[in-house]
Protein backbone atom coordinates (compact mmCIF):
# COMPACT_ATOMS: atom_id res chain seq x y z
CA UNK A 1 0.00 0.00 0.00
CA UNK A 2 1.29 3.79 -0.49
CA UNK A 3 2.77 4.94 2.08
CA UNK A 4 1.35 8.54 1.30
CA UNK A 5 -1.94 7.47 -0.01
CA UNK A 6 -2.92 5.61 2.79
CA UNK A 7 -2.59 8.57 5.32
CA UNK A 8 -5.51 10.27 6.20
CA UNK A 9 -6.14 14.06 6.05
CA UNK A 10 -6.74 16.20 8.97
CA UNK A 11 -9.54 18.66 8.10
CA UNK A 12 -8.84 21.84 10.30
CA UNK A 13 -11.12 24.61 11.67
CA UNK A 14 -12.98 26.82 9.16
CA UNK A 15 -12.70 24.23 6.28
CA UNK A 16 -15.35 21.89 4.18
CA UNK A 17 -14.96 19.94 1.43
CA UNK A 18 -17.24 18.75 -0.76
CA UNK A 19 -17.01 15.74 -2.66
CA UNK A 20 -19.66 15.41 -5.26
CA UNK A 21 -21.06 13.14 -7.78
CA UNK A 22 -17.94 11.73 -9.74
CA UNK A 23 -15.32 12.52 -7.72
CA UNK A 24 -15.04 16.24 -7.80
CA UNK A 25 -13.55 17.43 -4.47
CA UNK A 26 -13.86 20.57 -3.10
CA UNK A 27 -12.16 22.46 -0.53
CA UNK A 28 -13.42 25.79 0.89
CA UNK A 29 -12.08 27.89 3.39
CA UNK A 30 -10.53 31.48 4.65
CA UNK A 31 -8.04 31.69 1.63
CA UNK A 32 -10.15 30.76 -1.21
CA UNK A 33 -11.69 27.63 -2.71
CA UNK A 34 -9.96 25.04 -5.08
CA UNK A 35 -11.25 22.02 -6.96
CA UNK A 36 -9.87 18.86 -8.22
CA UNK A 37 -11.18 15.87 -9.96
CA UNK A 38 -9.96 12.28 -8.40
CA UNK A 39 -9.99 9.35 -10.58
CA UNK A 40 -13.08 8.00 -10.61
CA UNK A 41 -12.07 4.43 -9.10
CA UNK A 42 -10.94 5.84 -5.87
CA UNK A 43 -13.42 6.74 -2.85
CA UNK A 44 -13.19 9.40 -1.00
CA UNK A 45 -14.38 9.09 2.37
CA UNK A 46 -14.65 12.04 5.41
CA UNK A 47 -15.28 10.53 8.59
CA UNK A 48 -14.75 12.71 12.13
CA UNK A 49 -12.53 15.47 10.86
CA UNK A 50 -10.21 13.33 8.43
CA UNK A 51 -10.64 12.28 4.68
CA UNK A 52 -9.33 9.15 3.17
CA UNK A 53 -8.49 7.84 0.09
CA UNK A 54 -8.84 4.15 -0.83
CA UNK A 55 -8.13 2.37 -3.84
CA UNK A 56 -10.21 -0.79 -5.13
CA UNK A 57 -7.08 -3.17 -6.25
CA UNK A 58 -3.11 -3.14 -5.99
CA UNK A 59 -3.10 -2.58 -9.95
CA UNK A 60 -0.31 -0.82 -11.15
CA UNK A 61 -2.61 2.68 -12.36
CA UNK A 62 -4.17 2.57 -9.29
CA UNK A 63 -1.07 2.22 -7.05
CA UNK A 64 0.23 5.07 -9.06
CA UNK A 65 -2.76 7.26 -8.71
CA UNK A 66 -3.26 7.13 -4.98
CA UNK A 67 -0.67 9.13 -3.46
CA UNK A 68 -0.85 11.48 -6.37
CA UNK A 69 -4.36 12.82 -5.80
CA UNK A 70 -4.00 12.11 -1.68
CA UNK A 71 -1.13 15.37 -2.21
CA UNK A 72 -3.06 16.97 -4.34
CA UNK A 73 -6.06 16.64 -1.97
CA UNK A 74 -3.90 17.81 0.82
CA UNK A 75 -1.70 20.67 -0.87
CA UNK A 76 -5.54 22.32 -1.34
CA UNK A 77 -6.14 21.78 2.36
CA UNK A 78 -3.02 23.61 3.73
CA UNK A 79 -3.53 26.49 0.73
CA UNK A 80 -7.45 27.55 1.53
CA UNK A 81 -6.14 27.12 5.39
CA UNK A 82 -2.66 29.16 5.63
CA UNK A 83 -1.88 29.62 1.82
CA UNK A 84 1.08 29.40 0.05
CA UNK A 85 4.18 32.05 -0.71
CA UNK A 86 7.43 32.22 -2.77
CA UNK A 87 9.67 35.31 -2.74
CA UNK A 88 12.24 36.10 -5.46
CA UNK A 89 15.29 38.01 -5.37
CA UNK A 90 16.96 39.46 -8.79
CA UNK A 91 20.29 39.55 -8.63
CA UNK A 92 22.37 42.28 -11.03
CA UNK A 93 23.46 45.42 -11.73
CA UNK A 94 20.18 47.76 -12.20
CA UNK A 95 17.61 44.94 -12.28
CA UNK A 96 14.74 45.89 -10.73
CA UNK A 97 10.92 45.17 -10.58
CA UNK A 98 7.81 47.16 -10.03
CA UNK A 99 4.03 46.04 -10.28
CA UNK A 100 0.67 47.92 -11.29
CA UNK A 101 -2.03 45.64 -9.88
CA UNK A 102 -1.28 42.01 -10.99
CA UNK A 103 1.27 43.64 -14.28
CA UNK A 104 4.69 43.24 -13.21
CA UNK A 105 7.46 45.25 -14.77
CA UNK A 106 10.93 43.65 -14.42
CA UNK A 107 13.87 45.34 -15.79
CA UNK A 108 16.43 42.63 -16.65
CA UNK A 109 19.39 44.24 -18.41
CA UNK A 110 17.84 43.67 -21.88
CA UNK A 111 17.06 46.45 -23.96
CA UNK A 112 13.38 46.41 -22.97
CA UNK A 113 11.72 45.95 -19.98
CA UNK A 114 9.75 42.76 -19.56
CA UNK A 115 5.38 42.85 -19.15
CA UNK A 116 4.21 39.33 -17.10
CA UNK A 117 0.64 39.73 -16.35
CA UNK A 118 0.38 37.53 -13.30
CA UNK A 119 -3.27 35.79 -12.34
CA UNK A 120 -5.74 37.48 -10.57
CA UNK A 121 -5.79 34.31 -8.19
CA UNK A 122 -2.52 35.54 -6.77
CA UNK A 123 -1.08 37.98 -4.95
CA UNK A 124 1.53 40.15 -6.51
CA UNK A 125 3.83 42.57 -4.37
CA UNK A 126 7.27 43.95 -5.21
CA UNK A 127 9.85 45.82 -2.82
CA UNK A 128 12.94 47.55 -3.42
CA UNK A 129 14.90 48.19 -0.21
CA UNK A 130 18.38 50.12 -0.40
CA UNK A 131 21.41 47.32 0.12
CA UNK A 132 18.77 44.38 -0.52
CA UNK A 133 18.38 43.22 -4.02
CA UNK A 134 14.95 43.47 -5.90
CA UNK A 135 11.55 41.17 -4.28
CA UNK A 136 9.17 39.75 -5.85
CA UNK A 137 6.49 38.15 -4.20
CA UNK A 138 3.52 35.83 -4.44
CA UNK A 139 0.69 34.98 -2.44
CA UNK A 140 -1.91 32.24 -3.44
CA UNK A 141 -3.70 29.44 -2.81
CA UNK A 142 -2.84 27.43 -5.02
CA UNK A 143 0.39 25.40 -4.98
CA UNK A 144 0.69 23.90 -8.73
CA UNK A 145 -0.61 28.05 -9.86
CA UNK A 146 1.90 29.46 -7.67
CA UNK A 147 5.04 27.18 -8.68
CA UNK A 148 4.32 27.49 -12.29
CA UNK A 149 4.28 31.69 -12.27
CA UNK A 150 7.40 31.63 -10.31
CA UNK A 151 8.75 29.07 -12.65
CA UNK A 152 7.75 31.44 -15.60
CA UNK A 153 9.04 34.85 -13.60
CA UNK A 154 12.64 32.97 -13.24
CA UNK A 155 12.89 31.78 -17.26
CA UNK A 156 13.22 35.48 -18.24
CA UNK A 157 16.77 35.60 -16.62
CA UNK A 158 17.35 32.25 -14.91
CA UNK A 159 20.49 32.79 -12.58
CA UNK A 160 23.84 31.94 -13.96
CA UNK A 161 26.78 29.89 -12.69
CA UNK A 162 29.63 32.24 -13.15
CA UNK A 163 28.26 35.73 -12.00
CA UNK A 164 25.59 34.54 -10.03
CA UNK A 165 23.28 36.83 -11.57
CA UNK A 166 19.52 36.35 -12.71
CA UNK A 167 15.95 35.81 -10.92
CA UNK A 168 16.53 32.74 -8.40
CA UNK A 169 14.51 32.48 -4.75
CA UNK A 170 14.89 33.66 -1.45
CA UNK A 171 17.25 31.68 0.09
CA UNK A 172 18.76 29.35 -2.93
CA UNK A 173 22.15 28.99 -2.83
CA UNK A 174 23.48 29.30 -6.83
CA UNK A 175 26.61 26.46 -7.92
CA UNK A 176 29.23 28.79 -8.90
CA UNK A 177 32.03 27.98 -11.39
CA UNK A 178 35.40 29.50 -11.46
CA UNK A 179 35.51 30.48 -14.78
CA UNK A 180 39.24 30.59 -16.92
CA UNK A 181 41.93 30.33 -15.15
CA UNK A 182 44.76 32.82 -16.17
CA UNK A 183 47.66 30.35 -17.88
Amino acid sequence: MSRIGKAPISIPSGVTIDVTKGNMVTVKGPKGELMQQVDQDLEVSIADGTLEIKRPTDQKRHRSVHGLYRSLINNMVIGVSDGYSKTMELHGVGYRANNSGQLLELTLGYSHPIYFYVADEVKLTTSMEKGQPPKVMLESADKQLIGQIAAKIREFRAPEPYKGKGIRFAGEEIRRKQGKTAG
